[in-house]
């Protein structure tokens, strides 16, 4: 490694001495003084890094240290993570693509070996279970049962995994998600590494196969949600290009008032934050707010930086952060190298600390924070809890626009341009329809707005005791008084870790929450990624006779159409306290700052304030029962796993042996007939439009996730290959499959393409090789016509392309379905990053253009030329009509880097890195 800068430094901490490139040593050079603090683990990556310019060179290092604020990101960097951590949906798919990659460098001259892991990574399985068992105190055990049942064969490739690999390690299922274990074990904050035979040490950096990675900004280790195949190059050895981002500075003053939770104040941040528009930009949370706010605080408000839109939401390290690591049961070592460290490199935040210079800044009195949700189908749409009644109503409309009224559909009538239709449809909305239902041995109605599901769901808030101890008392308060959650709410409590579990216990609520209904499920993301389980046929059937909108009400980050439950239409974000309040309202139809929540035991009305539990009291419960001991007793072996996780059969070997006939793990056809020969990037003709669509189409639009629909193209394969119903799973179970994964791209129920006029599901019109008036098939239909045909595809879209997880298959589905180009008016980071992994295309409409304004419809035949081999940042599209008229207009080619430019000529970032890999044992 060079050392341009003559930074190498040696540190003595814990009677052992580490190297480390020293921030203070290029600050004799540079002004670092009011660098953020992002940016200075940006410059130690590269000062540790620097190859004599092939990757890093003092030019790089130089761009960090002289940022400007407010210039636009136009320098390219090379960032190196320290270690990646994935979870298991896209875990399994890493770990299948490195077991190909294994056949593949063989078979180009190289050994299987040269595939490996060369910095820590960590796979935490959190998301394969399901809540098939609610409310019940069996139904952790029971649902655990299931998950091994469905999961065993992936689960037995991990296994394997786990010992082919070097420096892979899996956490087992049933132990907690993998933000929260990321948060509670797996984050060292400073790392100490042999490289070459030298102890280093070095801030703890990450890519996470999740987009809410960005939970650990929350103790001061930078890191975000990437891709699978980025995940894959960065534990392969390849550093992740990227722009000189702009930082945010969001100022936070004062504290929560009473009655406010940490959910509330980060829903309030997302709006903000959404509303100046971070997309692409770190953002840094400072001021002296920062002393009131708890890790577990900072954690939650780190967690939704993918909702906001930022690459990342991080906190400085300061005092708290080692309070967090004494609370989490780190050792007395790794604390001391952390806070000398820190301090040595200019890194600690205290009161102090030099103002950083930021590219544009926000500021939040917390005081002002109100209790809010958001929904009821996008993150930053918060709502006050006082409005939510009045927003439902507001949304009705909209959401009622497939339901029948006097034999005839909303839609339809919503089309009429008589007064008759308008009043049908006002007649219709003042009716109110009911469904008569029997459950749990009582009779009850369902109408608009019953809440169906309320789950206290891991990711944003199970971390945090304050939100999870205040709804354990809230339960108990509402318990005392004699109220239950609604009989028709599907209730579950799965926490995001043991810990969590173990707390509630110890402060005596967890019998109180189970009293309402809110018994542990699992530990794993559950409601908030779709693995909600089917609700009960009793309240399926009533919401189906009268097509009625109802809503959930969960403690995630997610809540987009289709996500939670393919019969919920409504869905709110709120803390875990207001998600057992309105389970026990049974309804988002009411103002739970006025009216009663129900009638308690004496028969007297209870209200919201009635039952809420006062700051003091939760700082107390928390003080009382959260603890070292709680840490270091459910983390002492937390690779081991529980005896079904240990009684499951693996095989053996470097390579993997594959069975054809399994439709869980398959070896993907990326490699197939790759030579060490690199292509070009040539001109698309004749191109196709797959679909087109309009704003803020998700990664949970076009990825594969949830329920496979039985007369879906990937339910009959799988009923072709002998597998029932039943035994489907989920697609996020199956994402070892490329047979199964890419019949479900652009699947989503809800997924509106604009060539059939916005009419909802994943079905295209197909015009053949000679046009005509377009067949309307299932997308993966026309696109395997289309395949045959030897046709290319496009597809078009508004902005915000792909915002939403960071889901590799919904750019390997893309890819498979034989997609080329992707044109919108912007894409998400990470979605447009893995589009140019996976060697599609992503083209940029100009400023003010779109389809519309272009006047395609999809039934064009798309001519791009002018990509001259990677090298032009524009490129001409000129779309032909079937009556020969054209329309010709100029995109941004969005491959950002030379080192994007280089993995598309290969076809791909994995390409690339097996071909630079083989050439390596080649030479």
């Amino acid at each position: 490694m060079a050392d341009s800068f003559n930074t190498r430094a040696q540190l003595e901490v814990n009677g052992k001495s580490y190297t480390y490139s020293s921030l203070p040593k290029l600050g004799e050079k540079y002004d670092l003084a009011k660098l953020p603090y992002s940016m200075k683990i940006l410059l130690e990556n590269l000062l540790r890094n620097e190859d004599g310019g092939q990757t890093v060179g003092p030019d790089h290092i130089e761009a960090v240290a002289k940022w400007d604020p407010k210039a636009e990101p136009q320098t390219e960097i090379a960032f190196m993570p320290a270690r990646v951590v994935l979870q298991d949906f896209t875990g399994v798919p890493c770990v299948v693509d490195l077991a190909a990659m294994r056949d593949a460098v063989t078979r180009l001259g190289g050994k299987a070996d040269q595939i490996n892991p060369l910095i820590p990574s960590e796979l935490v399985i959190d998301h394969s279970v399901q809540v098939d068992v609610f409310g019940r105190a069996d139904a952790l055990d029971l649902n655990g049962k299931i998950e091994f049942e469905r999961n065993q064969e992936r689960y037995s490739f991990l296994r394997w995994g786990q010992k082919a690999f070097q420096d892979f390690k899996v956490v087992p299922p049933n132990t907690g998600i993998v933000h929260q274990v990321n948060l509670e074990n797996l984050a060292r904050v400073v790392m100490e590494r042999e490289i070459g035979g030298t102890r280093w040490a070095f801030p703890d950096t990450v890519f996470g196969t999740d987009s809410h990675t960005t939970m650990i900004n929350g103790i001061g280790v930078l890191g975000w949600g990437v891709g699978g195949i980025e995940a894959e190059a960065a534990m392969l050895g390849q550093p992740s290009s990227m722009l000189i981002p702009q930082v945010i500075g969001f100022k936070l003053t004062g504290k929560l008032p009473e009655g406010a939770t940490a959910t509330d104040l980060v829903l309030t941040v997302t709006q903000m934050l959404r509303t100046l528009g971070v997309v692409g930009k770190f953002v840094e949370f400072y001021g002296d707010g920062l002393q009131h706010l708890p890790l577990a605080d900072r954690a939650t408000i780190a967690n939704m930086a993918p909702e906001y839109g930022a690459t990342c939401g991080i906190f400085p390290v300061d005092a708290e952060s080692l309070t967090y690591l004494r609370l989490s049961g780190r050792s007395a070592e790794l604390i001391a190298l952390v806070e000398t460290y820190a301090k040595t490199q200019g890194l600690w935040h205290d009161a102090n600390s030099p103002h950083a210079e930021y590219s544009a800044t926000l500021k939040l009195d917390m005081g002002d924070v109100r209790p809010s949700l958001a929904g009821p189908k996008r993150p930053q749409d918060r709502v006050l809890l006082q409005d939510v009644h009045a927003n439902f109503d507001e949304t009705l409309k909209t959401l009622t626009v497939n339901r029948k009224i006097n034999g005839a559909s909303a839609d339809a009538i919503n089309r009429l341009d008589s007064e008759g239709g308008d009043q049908l449809m006002a007649d219709h909305l003042a009716a109110k329809p009911k469904s008569k239902i029997r459950i749990k041995d009582q009779d009850a109605e369902l109408t608009d707005g019953s809440v169906v599901i309320a789950a206290i769901t891991s990711c944003t808030n199970t971390s945090n005791p304050a939100v999870m101890l205040g709804a354990g008392l809230l339960a108990r308060n509402a318990a005392r008084l004699g109220l239950t959650s609604a009989p028709w709410v599907k209730t579950s409590l799965g926490p995001g870790s043991r810990v969590v579990t173990d707390y509630l216990e110890k402060a005596g609520v967890l019998t109180d929450l189970e009293k309402l209904g809110f018994y542990v499920v699992g530990y794993g993301c559950t409601t908030c990624i779709g693995n909600s389980g089917p609700l009960p046929d009793e309240v399926s059937k009533g919401i189906a006779e009268n097509e009625l909108v109802v809503a959930s009400v969960l403690s995630g980050n997610r809540n987009f159409e289709g996500r939670v439950h393919p019969e919920v239409k409504a869905n709110y974000l709120a803390s875990p306290p207001l998600v057992v309040a309105y389970a026990i309202a049974g309804s988002v139809n009411i103002d739970m700052t006025k009216e009663p929540l129900g009638k308690g035991s004496d028969g007297q009305d209870v209200y919201l304030r009635d039952i809420w539990p006062t700051n003091k009291e939760i700082g107390d419960t928390i003080a009382a029962t959260v603890g070292p001991e709680l840490f270091a007793q459910n983390y002492a072996d937390v690779f081991k796993g529980d005896t079904r996780w240990n009684q499951i059969a693996s095989p053996e070997g470097q390579l993997y042996q594959w069975d054809e006939a399994s439709t869980y793990i398959k070896n993907p056809p990326y490699f197939d007939g790759m030579t060490m020969h690199v292509g070009n990037i040539d001109d698309i003709h004749g191109a196709r439009t797959l679909g087109m669509f309009g704003d803020s189409i998700t990664t949970d639009h076009i990825s594969p996730a949830g329920n496979i629909k039985k007369d879906s193209p990937a339910g009959r394969f799988l009923q072709e290959r002998g597998v029932q119903p039943a035994d489907f799973n989920s697609y996020g179970s199956r994402r070892g499959n490329d047979d199964v994964m890419v019949r479900g791209t652009f699947a989503n129920i809800r997924i509106k393409n604009l060539m059939l006029g916005g009419e909802e599901g994943g079905n295209t019109l197909y015009y053949g090789k000679s046009g005509g008036a377009g067949e309307k098939l299932a997308i993966y239909d026309a696109a395997m016509k289309y395949k045959a045909d030897r046709v290319p595809l496009v597809v078009l879209a508004g902005t915000e392309y792909g915002t939403g997880s960071s889901r590799d298959w919904a750019a390997k589905g893309t890819n498979l379905l034989g997609v080329k180009a992707v044109i919108a008016r912007s894409f998400e980071r990470i979605h447009r990053s893995n589009l140019v992994g996976m060697g599609v295309l992503p083209l940029l409409f100009k400023h003010g253009e779109s389809a519309q304004t272009l006047g395609l419809d999809g039934s064009e035949t798309f001519d791009i030329t002018g990509l001259n081999d990677g090298a032009s940042k524009t490129a001409t599209v000129t779309a032909t009509k079937s009556d020969g008229s054209r329309k010709t207009f100029e995109v941004g080619v969005m491959l950002l880097t030379p080192k994007e430019v280089e993995y598309f000529r290969n076809g791909g970032l994995l390409q690339y890195v097996l071909r630079q890999l083989a050439a390596r044992k080649a030479a």
